[in-house]
C-alpha cells in the first residue's frame, strides 16, 4: 500500500475523476508492479479486502481468476463501484471463470443497473465468442425497449451489445442498424481523431468495413 501511495500523480487522479474513478496511479506503472510481484491469489484477496480502489486494480492483475467463487465473485461486483474495477473485474477475471455464464444471466436481470451492465457486457462477449444458444432477435427487442433511457453504464453495455450483433451476425445487421439510428444513442458522443465512434451505426459500418478491406485483401 505504501509503494502504491508513492506512485499517486495528482495530474492522472484529476484525468480519473472525470470518469467516475478514484485513484490517481499511472496504469502503465500499475502494470509494471503486478508483472514484478507476479501471481499471488492471497496477496490479491488482501488487495482486495482494502477497499482502495489503486489496490483493487493490483488485486485483479496478480490474482487467479478461476479460484474465485461464484458468491465471492457477485460481492466483488457489488462493491466495486468504480467504472475502472468493474469493467477490469469483468474483463480480466469473471470472464475467465466457470462462473461466467451463470453470473451474466443473473446479472444481467439486476435491478440495480450497475450490476445489470456488468451482465451485458459479458453478453456482449458472448455475442462475439459463443453466440450459439443466445436469442438474439431477444436481445434486440429489449435493447430497443430499454436502451434509450437506461443509465449510463448500462446503456453503454447495451450499445456495445447492439454493435457487436450488427457486426457479427450479417442477418441481423440492417435491424441493428435500425435500431441505433432510430434511438441515436452516444450519436453526439466526442471521438478523438482517428478513433471510432460508438455510436452504434457508425460503430457497425466501419467494422464491417475493415472486415470486408480484409476478406478482399486475403482472397
Amino acid at each position: 500500500m505504501a509503494e502504491l501511495a508513492g506512485l499517486e500523480e495528482p495530474k492522472v487522479r484529476a484525468v480519473n475523476e472525470r470518469h467516475g474513478d478514484d485513484h490517481g496511479v499511472n496504469l502503465g506503472k500499475l502494470r509494471a508492479l503486478a508483472k514484478r510481484l507476479k501471481t499471488q491469489q492471497e496477496l490479491a484477496r488482501e488487495l482486495w479486502a482494502t477497499g482502495d480502489s489503486a489496490a483493487r486494480l493490483l488485486a485483479l492483475l496478480v490474482c487467479r481468476p478461476k479460484e474465485f467463487g461464484r458468491d465471492e465473485l457477485d460481492g466483488m461486483l457489488r462493491s466495486a463501484r468504480t467504472p475502472k474495477v468493474q469493467d477490469w473485474l469483468v474483463g480480466y477475471v469473471v470472464k475467465k471463470s466457470p462462473y461466467a455464464e451463470e453470473l451474466r444471466v443473473a446479472w444481467s436481470a439486476d435491478p440495480d443497473p450497475v450490476v445489470a451492465s456488468a451482465g451485458w457486457a459479458l453478453t456482449a462477449e458472448r455475442v462475439v465468442k459463443k453466440p450459439a444458444g443466445l436469442d438474439l432477435p431477444g436481445l434486440l427487442d429489449v435493447i430497443e425497449g430499454e436502451m434509450k433511457d437506461a443509465p449510463d453504464r448500462l446503456q453503454w453495455a447495451m450499445n456495445t451489445t447492439l454493435a457487436q450483433i450488427g457486426i457479427e451476425h450479417a442477418q441481423l445487421r440492417a435491424r441493428a442498424l435500425a435500431i441505433g439510428e432510430r434511438l441515436e444513442v452516444l450519436k453526439d458522443y466526442p471521438t478523438s481523431p482517428g478513433c471510432t465512434s460508438p455510436y452504434a451505426p457508425v460503430w457497425i459500418g466501419e467494422m464491417v468495413r475493415r472486415q470486408e478491406a480484409r476478406a478482399a485483401t486475403s482472397s
